[in-house]
């Protein structure tokens, strides 16, 4: 369930550690590349935690009146750092393995505290999680499978609390470096915002569900059900399109992997926010809405 957002954060760290280390002589991209390989080995599941509650969004972290608001470094010694703080909409951190925490905002000097990168394991020491709610969870628990969903896999959602989380110098991929915090966050949301693509997935079955009621209902021929039908197709595909075009005119970054093309991962995005709305829309007018 839900890797792209790991997957995501270990490509946009492979090239920012490298870039790090290329300007400052750290050896953050070697502590990485030594921690993908035991994601890899282990096969674990990775959570991204890169959004934080933010507070007033006027200022940056080291001017909030709270500063844990934002992730930061409250102490370190020679085993490593402790960091407090909280990530807000974690989709699939309970079921992860490992979460890396990461700045979700442009820093300046004064927020060097708030530059830190570092991989924690889901079940660490002075992590709380407050489990996300959805208006129909409670369906599942009555009588029958219908609502159930996928019993074993399905998704959720926590806002997670850091109370002094340690993580050892070997987990850390970034502490301080804060001109390189928008590099990353840049390079995150390129890879997560053309994964949307998924969401097309979702859009075939409902699709596929909407022509099958028109079957049931007997009106497969009908002029305007059928012109609905193809309008769902078209903005699913064309949701689709733009991710795969932004992978198709990726460039190789100085590390070795390959960023998708930006601009159309943007647009893939905002394909998302709009068109399986409609598709929604539509499905419900077939079914005799």
């Amino acid at each position: 369930f839900q890797r792209c957002v790991g997957m995501d954060a270990l490509n946009s760290l492979h090239s920012t550690t490298f870039e790090i280390d290329e300007k400052h002589k750290t050896n953050y991209h070697k502590r990485f590349l030594e921690f993908v390989k035991m994601v890899q080995k282990e096969n674990l599941v990775i959570g991204g935690a890169m959004t934080d509650p933010k507070g007033d969004r006027s200022k940056g972290p080291a001017e909030q009146e709270d500063p844990d608001l934002f992730t930061r470094v409250v102490a370190k010694d020679d085993k490593g750092i402790y960091v407090s703080g909280a990530k807000a909409h974690q989709t699939g951190c309970i079921n992860s393995h490992w979460v890396i925490l990461m700045p979700t905002v442009r820093l300046t000097e004064n927020d060097k505290d708030w530059a830190i990168v570092g991989a924690i394991p889901a079940d660490a020491k002075g992590v709380t999680y407050i489990y996300g709610r959805q208006s129909c969870d409670t369906r599942s628990m009555e009588e029958g499978t219908i609502d159930d969903g996928n019993a074993k896999y399905g998704g959720q959602e926590a806002l997670m609390i850091l109370d002094r989380v340690f993580i050892p110098w070997d987990k850390v991929f970034m502490h301080g470096e804060y001109e390189f915090a928008s590099m990353l966050i840049e390079r995150f949301t390129c890879y997560h915002r053309r994964s949307y693509v998924c969401k097309t997935g979702l859009g075939d079955i409902l699709i596929g569900a909407a022509a099958t009621v028109a079957d049931y209902n007997g009106i497969p021929n009908v002029s305007h059900i059928k012109d609905k039908l193809v309008e769902m197709t078209h903005l699913n595909e064309t949701i689709f399109a733009a991710g795969i075009a932004s992978s198709y005119l990726a460039h190789k970054m100085k590390s070795g992997v390959y960023l998708n093309e930006d601009m159309l991962a943007q647009v893939c995005k905002h394909n998302v926010t709009r068109f399986p709305y409609e598709i929604s829309r539509l499905a419900q007018d077939i079914a005799g809405g």
